[in-house]
């Protein structure tokens, strides 16, 4: 497969499980009687997505010459997504001193997600390149 091949369609699989995602995280706290859209949900699956995408594309874009790094260049990404959780939400979720599990859950869901397709693709990415 054609690298533009691999990037497409991991973007479209990763578009496509988390706007079902999002849908069904949406319809379930709606309801449960809670906000819909509150505890940052939107932006959870938002920047869960971009850094995936981006982190994926990196990765396969420099598999050849950074090939026995990919692992580390991985949790380097999974590394990067816990500083964006650090200074994007936690501090929100904290103003009461306690994290719920609805906020719990609205960035753990997209991000199990991203991680989940993340390390699937990554990898078949490294079993294509022994």
């Amino acid at each position: 497969m054609t690298n533009s091949n691999v990037i497409v369609k991991f973007l479209m699989i990763l578009v496509l499980l988390l706007s079902l995602a999002f849908v069904v995280h949406a319809f379930l706290l709606k309801n449960a009687g809670l906000p819909q859209y509150g505890n940052k949900i939107i932006l959870s699956y938002l920047i869960n997505g971009f850094l995936a995408g981006g982190i994926f594309v990196s990765l396969y874009k420099f598999r050849n010459r950074l090939r026995n790094y990919i692992g580390f260049l991985f949790m380097a990404g999974s590394f990067l997504k816990f500083i964006f959780f650090f200074i994007l939400f936690y501090p929100s979720y904290m103003l009461d001193g306690d994290t719920t599990r609805v906020e719990f859950a609205a960035f753990f869901v997209p991000y199990s997600i991203c991680l989940l397709l993340e390390t699937t693709y990554t990898a078949k990415m490294l079993q294509e390149l022994d």
